[in-house]
């Protein structure tokens, strides 16, 4: 059974930093990309970053130059990096993981979310 757990979410002032992680179960993660998505309250869910399985990086222009996305295959997770957080970047995160970096519907199998609150 393929399983996937955010985790590293919080409240989080503006300008400061999280580190979320997506441990991977049920799959070999060298073998599969990792998307990341997040939805805010009332919007599209929406991609924000991925790491293939040969470690290409993809960032939505949003998030570039403050989030940095990698991968552990020993520890078989994931991580996504934020920094210099804004409001702008409230909303649940997920991560998905699949053959390679597509859109969002197709995805095979997906994390539960994890909440990210930047506010003062």
């Amino acid at each position: 059974q393929v399983q996937l757990v955010e985790s590293g979410g919080g409240l989080v002032q503006p300008g400061g930093s999280l580190r979320l992680s997506c441990a991977v179960s049920g799959l070999q993660l060298e073998l599969y990309a990792i998307g990341w998505f997040r939805q805010a309250p009332g919007k599209e869910r929406e991609a924000v970053s991925c790491i293939s399985a040969s470690d290409g990086t993809w960032y939505e222009d949003p998030v570039k130059g403050r989030f940095t996305v990698s991968r552990d295959n020993v520890k078989n997770t994931a991580y996504l990096q934020m920094n210099n957080l804004n409001p702008e970047d409230t909303a649940v995160y997920y991560c998905a993981a699949d053959w390679g970096c597509f859109d969002a519907d197709e995805y095979d199998y997906w994390g539960q979310g994890t909440q990210v609150t930047v506010s003062s």
